[in-house]
Order: structure tokens, then C-alpha cells, then sequence
């Protein structure tokens, strides 16, 4: 494809893609004359975006996400395109001490000894979903409830976790966040029995304007070159 004249990939996308997008813009940029304008947030809410008419050009999303969205027309079909598997995962701010997280119980301690616990929309964002679910499978959603820290997506969590002074406080969210993340470290991901591990696709946009570009987006962020790149960003 030809360098087109300076213009923008409208991106709806989860939080969870935001670093392996980043990784491929400058190149994506060079080869087609488009930077990638990323809107990115909670699954539900980029959903609602996007049900609601909002225009873009492509859609990453977890996987029955952009099946259904497929389904009801608001992406391309027969363009979906994997991009890999996303575990939940714990996370610290760099430079304090990492917790012990190897099983139930050492997760629990951990959990019920923070000193605040930032995470994403309970209602809205995948990993935001299921720790909620994990506190109350643990038995800790009550007990814990007055250190909760909700943001409206993992990316707004992690910058707070980063952004705290004060020692104690531990973080939960996609592992692809946490990494994108400076000021915070990964742990590790959930322990057996209470993990997560979510598959993303991207597609375009049924309205799209540059679906072309689009096309070559899909293409490029799913490829087998770009692997070791999903990879880095936490995919697998």
C-alpha cells in the first residue's frame, strides 16, 4: 500500500492492547501516511461506544466481543483476527516488596493484608469483572471492602498504583497492562483455581473510512512477524 496523505486509524480498543498498538504505530505510521488515534478503555465500555455508533476504523476487543459485534454488524465480516490469550495478574509499584502469590492462600494473606487494592470497573472491564469474583471466592469481599479502589479502566488503575507513596498497596488487572505500565511491576499472574487467561481479536470497523488501512492493521497486529511483539506485550 501507498503512504497516504496525513490523516488517522480511528481505534476502538480494550485497555489490554494499548502497548502491543503502540508498539507497531511508528511503522504502521510510515507505511501508510496514518498515526493510529486509540481510544481505549473498559471492554463494556468500548462496546457501548461502539453500539451507540461512535465511527472507527478497526475494533480490538475480547474475542465473543467482536464475535457478536460481527453478528450484529458493527464489525466487517470474516475480518476478525486473533491476537492471543491475556492472563490477570497482580501487580506492585516498582521498587517496594513483592508479595507472595503462589496459591489461595498466599493470595488471600496478601489481598486482606493491602493497604489498598486498585483494580478496574467492577462492572464494565474484564479483569475489573473477575477479581471482584475472586474476593468473594476467597471469602474477602466484605472483609476488604473499605480499601477498594475502582478506576474506569486497568491502564487509570495502574497509573494510580504507580502514583502512591505510602507502602501496602497492591494492584489487579490484565497482565498487558501492568507491563505498559511504568511505576508498577508484575508479580504474577493469577494462582490456579482462580486465574484468568482472555482471548482478544481485532477486526474493522463496519462504518470504517480508511478500510484499507484497517485491513492492513488487522493484518499487521495479527501476523505471524509480529509475534514476538504480542508476546513482549504480554500475549500469549
Amino acid at each position: 500500500m501507498k503512504p497516504k496523505r496525513e490523516g488517522c486509524l480511528r481505534l476502538f480498543s480494550a485497555g489490554a492492547a494499548q502497548g502491543l498498538v503502540a508498539s507497531i504505530a511508528d511503522d504502521f505510521r510510515a507505511e501508510t501516511g496514518l498515526r493510529i488515534e486509540g481510544t481505549y478503555g473498559a471492554v463494556g465500555a468500548i462496546r457501548e461506544r461502539i453500539l451507540a455508533g461512535e465511527p472507527c476504523d478497526a475494533v480490538i476487543l475480547t474475542a465473543p466481543l467482536i464475535a457478536a459485534l460481527e453478528a450484529s454488524a458493527h464489525v466487517s465480516q470474516a475480518t476478525a483476527a486473533p491476537l492471543g490469550h491475556v492472563r490477570t495478574g497482580i501487580a506492585v509499584r516498582a521498587g517496594g516488596p513483592v508479595p507472595p502469590i503462589a496459591d489461595r492462600t498466599e493470595l488471600s494473606k496478601t489481598l486482606v493484608d493491602a493497604a489498598g487494592l486498585f483494580f478496574p470497573d467492577a462492572d464494565r472491564a474484564t479483569a475489573g469483572v473477575h477479581f471482584m469474583k475472586v474476593l468473594r471466592e476467597l471469602g474477602i469481599a466484605e472483609q476488604v471492602s473499605s480499601r477498594l479502589h475502582a478506576y474506569p479502566n486497568g491502564a487509570a488503575a495502574m497509573r494510580a498504583l504507580a502514583g502512591t507513596t505510602a507502602p501496602g498497596f497492591v494492584g489487579c488487572t490484565q497482565i498487558t497492562e501492568i507491563k505498559y505500565t511504568p511505576g508498577v511491576i508484575l508479580v504474577g499472574a493469577l494462582p490456579r483455581g482462580l486465574e484468568l487467561s482472555t482471548l482478544y481479536s481485532v477486526a474493522v470497523g463496519n462504518a470504517a473510512q480508511e478500510r484499507d488501512a484497517a485491513r492492513q492493521f488487522v493484518r499487521r497486529l495479527s501476523s505471524p512477524e509480529t509475534r514476538a511483539l504480542r508476546e513482549n506485550a504480554g500475549f500469549e
